[in-house]
């Protein structure tokens, strides 16, 4: 099964350039409705050494709506509607539906798409400044509990000078570390709301609800 984490992103608001990575995510959440995206993906094993990537483009809309189109290497479609999340996997010709809460649990796209999930599910501390970036790790609360989603050891976050998230470094409990990186960003687009909705082409094998 190809290896796929769909998680929406954020854009920052301009603040104080000292500002640390932690209040430029709040402040992000009570300013940013809607946004759009290109992303980069790479999976990378316990070695460091590459073992998938991937690039498309993403939106979303608050509270819980978004779309990732991946084009390459191959085309996948990720939309979450505000109240399912659907896959579908061009080359397979097949969809998954799961409903929105029990997909996404305490996940990166829960924590992204929602209010105010991000304090309520994680952990969150500084991580320092790197390579020019203020960076923050979040790690989730209470991973044993039931409806919670445990993949993700912790996530790192950064945040340029300007306020914006540039890339994200989600680290699994196989050892396994996404990155996402993104670039030619926008905040608060008008976004129509035909893209959050999601029909099942003809003939596609549905699985799930």
């Amino acid at each position: 099964m190809k290896y796929i984490f769909a998680v929406l992103m954020l854009f920052a608001a301009p603040i104080y350039a000292h500002a640390g990575a932690i209040e430029k995510l709040k402040t992000f959440i009570a300013t940013t409705h809607s946004a759009q995206a290109d992303f980069t993906q790479e999976v990378l094993d316990q070695n460091g050494k590459r073992i998938q990537s991937a690039s498309g483009t993403m939106q979303f809309v608050r509270p819980g709506k978004f779309r990732w189109t991946y084009r390459k290497p191959y085309e996948q479609l990720i939309v979450g509607d505000g109240t399912k999340f659907w896959l579908y996997d061009a080359d397979l010709n097949q969809v998954t539906v799961r409903k929105l809460d029990a997909a996404l649990g305490s996940s990166p796209a829960a924590l992204l798409s929602g209010s105010n999930e991000i304090e309520r599910g994680f952990e969150l501390t500084e991580d320092g400044s790197r390579d020019g970036l203020e960076w923050l790790q979040a790690v989730p609360k209470g991973r044993a509990n039931k409806g919670q989603d445990s993949s993700f050891e912790k996530i790192l976050m950064a945040f340029n000078a300007q306020s914006e998230l540039v890339a994200m470094e989600l680290n699994d409990m196989f050892g396994h570390k996404t990155v996402l990186r993104f670039s030619a960003m926008q905040r608060n687009p008008k976004l129509p709301a035909q893209l959050f909705q999601f029909t099942p082409p003809k003939g596609a094998d549905v699985l799930g609800e």
